[in-house]
């Protein structure tokens, strides 16, 4: 998503990147033509000093694993230190907004969530622009959801949830992570196209909504397959569904929402790479270039799926495409639920 105005603020930050100082020219015109012939070799030098790597959230959770394993890679790949540096705080959007304004030399990468593409949707004001601000990289990993229930709740499979929950309209609960995140999202987009009522109940993480599912407490939820698997195991939660169109390999028998006769639903987690707006192609490629490599490894596929996802690996205008298309499905889920910040 970059663009020609852009020129000004590449010449303006490429001394700070390392580049080498542009040859003298006559006119605007000229200049812009002679940096764009040089990028090429540009990025055949980059990167020639660390790389800052924005991880919008704090240590130990799902962006912030495969945030370290995208900057160890490249670290290793580069020879050049690129150095992770969590920015956490309003459900990912601080480190996000930061990544916006931060130079557009190539020299800071970061890290995003789902949670960026539904917060246009349900906050009035947000400190950035998805269309504007960056230059999507790729997608890193797709992190499928379990539909939860808990064992006391005679239902089997989606089809005896959705009878349930039609006889008892309000009397069902579901949990999720905060208002606007995916378990509420993808709630709220299955209680419209399943047409019943269920009631929300908001927590202030994963663990506290599993701790009152297990419980009894909360009857349903999304929860990502990182979160829910071990609970899943040990019979602690029952797992009806999973919210991708695709099964989740370690659970090759459990169906998919879609499959259960929601037909069209498809949800999930996920989180991807971005760089600023205007950051020069040919660098974005090559971030590009190396993080497919390592995604597309089988050992890294592995690992990922361990941690309950499934690796990505698109180029730069696919994820800029299914960036789209998710913050367009999250506005209509929102504007039809009338989701409103807390």
């Amino acid at each position: 998503m970059q663009n020609d105005n852009n020129t000004r603020k590449n010449i303006r930050h490429s001394r700070a990147g390392g580049y080498p100082r542009a040859p003298a020219c006559a006119g605007a015109t000229a200049c812009a033509m002679m940096l764009l012939a040089a990028l090429p070799a540009l990025a055949q030098t980059y990167p020639i000093k660390p790389v800052r790597f924005i991880v919008n959230f704090p240590p130990g959770g799902p962006t912030d694993i495969m945030g370290r394993l995208a900057a160890d890679h490249l670290s290793r790949a580069w020879g050049v230190q690129v150095v992770a540096d969590n920015r956490g705080g309003a459900g990912g959007n601080i480190g996000f907004e930061q990544c916006a304004k931060a130079p557009s030399d190539g020299y800071t990468i970061c890290m995003m969530t789902i949670a960026q593409s539904i917060a246009p949707s349900i906050y009035a004001k947000v400190g950035f622009d998805l269309n504007k601000d960056y230059s999507y990289v790729t997608l890193m990993a797709v992190l499928p959801s379990l539909l939860m229930v808990h064992p006391s709740i005679p239902a089997k499979n989606v089809r005896e949830l959705v009878a349930l929950a039609k006889a008892r309209p309000g009397a069902l609960t579901y949990a999720s992570t905060g208002i606007g995140t995916s378990p509420h999202m993808m709630m709220e987009m299955f209680k419209s196209m399943a047409g019943i009522n269920i009631v929300h109940v908001p927590y202030k993480g994963a663990a506290p909504a599993m701790i009152d599912q297990i419980s009894g407490q909360i009857d349903v939820a999304f929860s990502t397959a990182i979160a829910a698997l071990p609970f899943v195991q040990q019979g602690k939660v029952r797992a009806i569904a999973v919210s991708t169109q695709q099964r989740f390999p370690t659970l090759p028998d459990l169906p998919t929402v879609d499959q259960s006769g929601i037909k069209g639903f498809d949800g999930s987690s996920w989180n991807g790479v971005v760089m600023p707006a205007g950051t020069p192609r040919e660098i974005v490629g090559k971030v590009n270039a190396e993080l497919v490599k390592m995604l597309k490894a089988p050992e890294m596929k592995d690992k990922i799926l361990q941690q309950g996802g499934l690796a990505g690996g698109t180029t730069p205008d696919e994820f800029a495409a299914y960036v789209k298309a998710e913050a367009d499905k999250w506005a209509r889920v929102a504007k039809a639920a009338q989701v409103r910040p807390e």
